[in-house]
C-alpha cells in the first residue's frame, strides 16, 4: 500500500525552496550580466577568448555576490537592507557603463543614479511590508 505524501510542507522544506529558487535566479541574473559584460567588451568586434573569459567572470561573480547578499540581507534593519541592495546595484551598473569605455567620472554618475532608483523603491516596500 503506497503512502501519500502530506499535503503539508515543513518549514525546512520552504526554506530549502526558497534558497533553490534564489540560487536558480542569481544564476540566470549572472548569465544575463555576464552576456551583457561580454558584449560590452567585444565592441562590435569578433568574439575573442578574452571578452568570453570576461563575461563568464563578471557573471560568476555577480551571481554570487547577488546570492550571498540575499542569504545576509534579511538579518539587516530595512534601512541597511535597502542600502545594500542600492550599492550592489550601482556598482553593477557602474561596472558594467566603465567597461563599455565610459569616463569613471560618467561611470559613477550613472551607478549613483541606480543605486538611488534601487534604494527608493527597496526602502519603500521594505517601509511598507514591514
Amino acid at each position: 500500500m503506497a503512502h501519500a505524501a502530506p499535503a503539508f510542507r515543513t518549514r525546512r522544506s520552504r526554506a530549502t525552496s526558497n534558497a533553490a529558487r534564489w540560487a536558480g535566479l542569481a544564476l540566470a541574473m549572472g548569465i544575463v550580466y555576464g552576456l551583457w559584460a561580454g558584449l560590452i567588451r567585444r565592441d562590435g568586434g569578433p568574439l575573442t577568448a578574452g571578452s568570453a573569459l570576461f563575461g563568464v567572470l563578471a557573471g560568476l561573480v555577480f551571481a554570487v555576490l547577488m546570492y550571498a547578499l540575499h542569504r545576509i540581507a534579511p538579518t539587516l534593519p530595512r534601512e541597511l537592507r535597502a542600502m545594500s541592495w542600492a550599492v550592489f546595484a550601482g556598482i553593477s551598473f557602474g561596472f558594467l557603463v566603465s567597461a563599455g569605455g565610459a569616463s569613471v567620472v560618467r561611470s559613477t554618475i550613472f551607478g549613483l543614479l541606480a543605486a538611488a532608483s534601487v534604494f527608493a523603491v527597496t526602502f519603500y516596500r521594505y517601509y511598507t511590508t514591514e
